[in-house]
């Protein structure tokens, strides 16, 4: 990854004024931290269909599973000016950082849409060089072939699956299946089941091979959302790097949600009436994510969301034990969705 930023330094620095200090922090973002869960799940899905680490095709291989932490960029910088989110990672996310830049200068306008601009142009940047850093790996022309249509599916999937979500946060569909649609194609996607598929082709993977990858991907991508979704009610912020109780605040009708609300106006109405209240409410204060927490609690949200998360990881690896994975890559595909799916950051 350095060494795709420093091809692209000298072109960023004849542009001039200020683009050099603005890439400087795309660049930052990108390697400052992060689970690094999409190449290497692309990268074992190649060893896993024959993908041999000593051939001359290694290096161009991982250049282009790398290429998908640019598509995560993207999605990430873009993801938290939509979400009003203001930390990330630990760090002030990409339009804070920018919006302080802004002010503490002194500058005209406004600042907080000077850094939403400047923000929204760098995720179109790390999208714009993920597919130069895939065009760029090297791989073979009958590679780059089987490539092409997944890496277009796949960012027409993650951009489709933001747009189900600012719809669902406008309220137009509370349903859990919503919900799991917005999971579908917003992560699982492009989080597990697609890198999956870019390995698989890139190896020249047999059909078979493909629709396991796909179907273990899906479930653990689906998995690892759910798990999100607990976390970003329930979790430590020293842990997470996010403010917890951040998803009720930007109304993020997660599975989680549509399910205790679900559940509420059967069993508990009082309880549906403060779900209903609370989520979207920015002003909320921890006392109010408190008692979210505790209603989720008590009307059996949580083990709900606990259960799908057991069935989904359960069903993926009796997939992946009935493909024809290399068992070396096998084995380790199986520790990456354990950590995935039950972590705690």
């Amino acid at each position: 990854m350095n060494e795709f930023f420093e091809s692209r330094s000298e072109h960023v620095a004849v542009v001039g004024g200020g683009y050099a200090s603005a890439v400087e922090e795309l660049t930052e973002f990108v390697l400052r931290g992060g689970k690094r869960i999409r190449p290497a799940f692309a990268w074992t899905a190649w060893l896993g269909a024959g993908g041999d680490p000593a051939s001359d095709q290694a290096v161009p291989v991982i250049r282009a599973c790398s290429a998908l932490e640019l598509v995560q960029a993207c999605a990430l910088i873009h993801d938290d000016i939509i979400d009003a989110s203001i930390t990330r990672r630990g760090f002030p996310t990409i339009h804070i950082g920018f919006a302080d830049r802004h002010r503490n200068a002194g500058w005209s306008g406004s600042s907080a849409r000077f850094g939403e601009s400047a923000a929204i142009l760098l995720g179109d940047l790390a999208l714009c060089w993920a597919d130069d850093m895939l065009r760029e790996s090297g791989i073979d022309s009958d590679a780059a072939a089987r490539v092409s249509p997944v890496w277009s599916a796949m960012r027409t999937e993650v951009l489709g699956g933001q747009l189900l979500d600012i719809e669902a946060e406008a309220g137009l569909d509370e349903s859990v299946d919503a919900a799991m649609r917005v999971n579908r194609y917003k992560t699982a996607a492009y989080t597990v089941e697609r890198p999956l598929h870019l390995g698989a082709v890139l190896a020249d993977a047999s059909p078979e091979l493909i629709s396991a990858y796909r179907s273990f991907g899906t479930d653990i991508g689906l998995a690892f959302q759910l798990r999100d979704d607990l976390l970003g009610v329930f979790g430590d912020p020293t842990v997470t790097g996010k403010p917890s109780g951040d998803d009720i605040r930007e109304g993020k009708r997660t599975v989680l949600m549509a399910t205790g609300m679900s559940r509420a106006d059967e069993a508990d109405p009082r309880s549906a009436t403060l779900l209903r209240t609370s989520l979207g409410d920015a002003d909320l204060d921890e006392d109010g994510i408190g008692r979210v927490r505790a209603a989720l609690t008590e009307v059996g949200a949580v083990d709900d969301v606990e259960q799908r998360i057991s069935h989904l990881t359960d069903r993926a690896m009796a997939t992946l034990e009935a493909g024809d994975v290399e068992p070396q890559a096998a084995s380790q595909l199986r520790h990456m969705a354990i950590a995935a799916t039950q972590r705690t950051y």
